[in-house]
């Protein structure tokens, strides 16, 4: 019984020595080296192959995933690149391998269309690698390949290619000489657009060619429509031609979301040829960009500021005597004019500078201050571009009281047309603040990854909202002679025309103004917003320049998307 036992408990040991020595096997493998067997099935495993990615390419973003409407325009999906990477195959020549200068070059010169001689002189004196042409045509490539030549050789070095020429520039930016993107999208994206250098993964075995690790940049899809990108900045040119603008841009924007259907700025340039550009000036994108005094589109902000706060409505009377006086200095309407009693829609009607000192003049400075800070005039859009600029605008903090009541109608105030854009969506969406964006969609392989829009609470009341709203269409029906109506449609909308600050001197140069109109429809139910705003155009206010611009602009997106009008009307577009 004792010797049972005994054998019992010892063959019980040994089992307990071997189940040991198995799990310290199992931890030293699976734990303690599991870097080094890995490390070894994966160079079983792996091809290392080394290259450089592509650069992502930018794309519009069609009609149809904008709006949803037909394209009738004849642009196809294919046609929507603005950035492109275009195959440039080269061809190049090891000299010490060419035993006969002159039959190779006899040769090659029926292939690439060069003479001979323009070939012999590239290889004169030569010892290395010599480029001898770039841009071969697909026959051109097909041929040299045909030849078979020791010591000829051929390479696709890829270039940056603009299909669309100096359509939306600005918003591109370039592909500079060393690689790295320049300004607007191209600048902004930068690290998501790059391809990357390094070793590209492909698995072998059962599961080759799966899982293979991209080093290719991700595509970029934009908001923009290319067709009322396109019309937009035809406008600008036509300005040009009609009233010698110096400069001008033009934004498109859905106010609900803040995406960007166009971004248009006069004079533009062409990014395949940046730099052939003698003024660096032309790279940067005035929308966002370049500050200016926006004159009396401020005007419904400040409205709003003492609508908001209870101190003023819309049926507000007050007397206008022409001037309004700080100290030594006066204010004055447009021309001197004086217009007696008016309501405050009156004084938007007829863009009253002494009426819109009075708004601004119920509330305390400070709050009028919060307000234009609600209104984003202190800080950046946050818009996904390279190179936003703004100003604080602390001159006005705890400043004179002329400097709030010249803000109150746009001037001594400085902004950029983007923040323009931003705070008067307020308008039209029921009070939120939208953070503008450019870009729809990133696209890396299968992976898609779609933008979304920056909505804040609303900054002012509802009701706020509405009755500016019917201020600012009345703008449009009674103001400047109805020059910005549209038959059958209700629009938004408000004039300005303002003085240009001298540069670095105190006041303002006698014989520039900043014209622009700013307008969003149809009003009960905005589905665009545009920005026009023109600089220096010769004629004497933005009745005669900005509006018809907007009105043809309206007039041809209604059209575009379809639009129904908001009343019946006999007008017949042609």
């Amino acid at each position: 019984m004792v010797f049972i036992n005994w054998r019992t408990n010892f063959i019980l040991i040994i089992i307990i020595i071997f189940g040991a020595a198995i799990v310290y096997y199992l931890f030293n493998l699976q734990i303690l080296q599991y870097k080094l067997y890995e490390a070894q099935a994966l160079g079983q495993q792996v091809n290392f192959t080394s290259e450089a990615g592509k650069r992502g390419q930018i794309f519009c973003t069609t009609s149809q995933e904008t709006r949803g409407a037909t394209v009738t325009s004849g642009i196809s999906t294919e046609e929507m690149g603005l950035a492109i990477n275009k195959e440039n195959w080269k061809i190049f020549v090891d000299p010490q391998k060419i035993l006969d200068k002159n039959i190779f070059a006899q040769t090659l010169s029926s292939k690439i269309n060069q003479t001979p001689e323009e070939i012999l002189s590239k290889l004169k004196n030569q010892n290395s690698y010599v480029l001898i042409k770039s841009n071969l045509t697909p026959y051109e490539l097909v041929e040299v390949k045909k030849l078979k030549i020791d010591g000829l050789l051929w390479r696709n070095d890829p270039e940056r290619f603009y299909p669309q020429q100096e359509l939306a520039s600005q918003v591109l930016g370039f592909l500079g000489g060393t690689g790295v993107g320049q300004y607007g999208v191209e600048g902004y994206y930068e690290d998501i657009l790059k391809g990357k250098i390094g070793v590209e993964e492909e698995k072998l075995g059962f599961f080759y060619g799966l899982g293979k690790t991209s080093l290719n940049g991700s595509d970029v899809y934009l908001t923009i429509d290319y067709n009322i990108q396109f019309q937009a900045e035809n406008l600008l040119k036509k300005e040009k031609e009609k009233n010698d603008i110096d400069s001008g841009q033009i934004i498109v924007i859905k106010p609900d979301s803040g995406k960007i259907l166009a971004l248009a700025n006069f004079p533009a340039f062409n990014p395949n040829y940046y730099w052939q550009e003698r003024d660096m000036g032309i790279f940067q994108n005035s929308a966002i960009q370049k500050l200016f005094e926006p004159g009396s589109v401020m005007k419904p902000f400040t409205m709003a500021a003492a609508i908001n706060e209870g101190k003023i409505t819309p049926d507000t009377v007050y007397e206008d005597k022409g001037v309004v006086v700080f100290g030594k200095s006066t204010i004055r309407n447009f021309n001197n004019e004086v217009y007696g009693k008016q309501t405050m829609t009156q004084v938007l009607e007829k863009s009253i500078n002494t009426g819109a000192v009075f708004a601004q003049q119920q509330i305390f400075p400070e709050v009028f201050f919060n307000y234009l800070e609600k209104f984003g005039f202190t800080s950046k859009t946050g818009i996904d571009l390279q190179g936003e600029v703004y100003s604080t605008n602390f001159n006005l903090k705890n400043g004179p009281a002329i400097n709030y009541a010249t803000a109150s109608f746009g001037q001594g105030i400085e902004i950029t047309p983007i923040q323009l854009v931003r705070a008067f969506s307020v308008f039209a969406n029921g009070g939120r603040l939208v953070r503008p964006y450019i870009v729809e969609k990133i696209v890396n392989g299968s992976e898609e990854e779609y933008t979304k829009p920056e909505i804040s609470k609303p900054i002012v009341s509802q009701q706020t909202v509405s009755q500016i709203n019917s201020m600012l269409i009345s703008v449009v029906e009674r103001g400047f002679n109805g020059v910005a109506k549209i038959p059958g449609y209700y629009f938004a909308g408000k004039t300005g025309t303002a003085q240009v600050p001298l540069k670095n001197k105190k006041g303002y140069d006698p014989d520039k103004t900043t014209q622009s109109f700013i307008g969003y429809g149809p009003a009960f139910n905005p589905q665009f917003l545009i920005l026009v705003k023109l600089d220096n155009p010769k004629v004497p206010k933005s009745s005669l320049s900005a509006v018809p611009v907007f009105k043809e602009l309206a007039q041809y997106i209604i059209n575009y998307w379809h639009i129904p009008p908001d009343y019946n009307t006999d007008f017949v577009s042609k």
